[in-house]
């Protein structure tokens, strides 16, 4: 092997539970979520599975039922070959791209990080490990934020911790620092054309 492209492996982590732990996926929760792009059917959930067939470009699925401010979301997911999406986060349903921050879904195994890698806070913060699985198989992602910090646990690692009232500028896509966005909005998930 060789040693400048080795990086670490990891494992899905199982679904937490108990507390205040509740899966958005099931029971009345899994009502709440709605293509909020358009009126195509984009998505589906079933036994507490949310599927994008992906055979549209580009479109969001959102949880309507409430927005959040600080909280930990565990997400487990499963990419065919050349999917790309992401886990948007404290964002506007009118708005998701710009009005609030993504974490990074796409189909990367085994390449170098990047700020548009698997784990990555979208064109902004690099995960400091790529800890995407191949194509194919179950991945576990966990997104906690609390106040100003935002921390990514990918497969079991810990890859990422931003706090945004460090960025008091312009970074990436961003016209407007992130310390300035809103600490309070929408979980959504990115349907890019992939199956997810």
């Amino acid at each position: 092997t060789d040693a400048s492209v080795r990086m670490p492996s990891g494992s899905p982590e199982p679904a937490p539970s108990g507390g205040e732990w509740v899966s958005l996926l099931e029971g009345e929760h899994a009502a709440h979520w709605a293509n909020v792009s358009d009126d195509r059917d984009i998505f589906t959930i079933e036994d507490g599975v949310l599927h994008i067939p992906g055979q549209t470009n580009t479109r969001y699925v959102a949880y309507t039922q409430q927005a959040f401010e600080n909280f930990e979301l565990h997400v487990e997911y499963r990419l065919e070959k050349s999917t790309n999406s992401g886990v948007f986060f404290r964002s506007s349903l009118e708005d998701p791209v710009y009005a609030g921050m993504e974490i990074q879904v796409i189909d990367d195994h085994g390449s170098l990080p990047s700020n548009q890698g698997s784990g990555a806070l979208y064109d902004v913060a690099t995960p400091m490990f790529n800890l995407s699985l191949p194509a194919g198989e179950w991945n576990s992602m966990r997104i906690r934020c609390e106040g100003s910090t935002i921390t990514v646990h990918m497969n079991g690692w810990k890859v990422l911790e931003v706090d945004l009232d460090l960025l008091t500028m312009p970074v990436g896509k961003f016209d407007t620092p992130l310390a300035e966005l809103p600490r309070t909005g929408y979980l959504l998930l990115q349907d890019h054309g992939g199956e997810i």
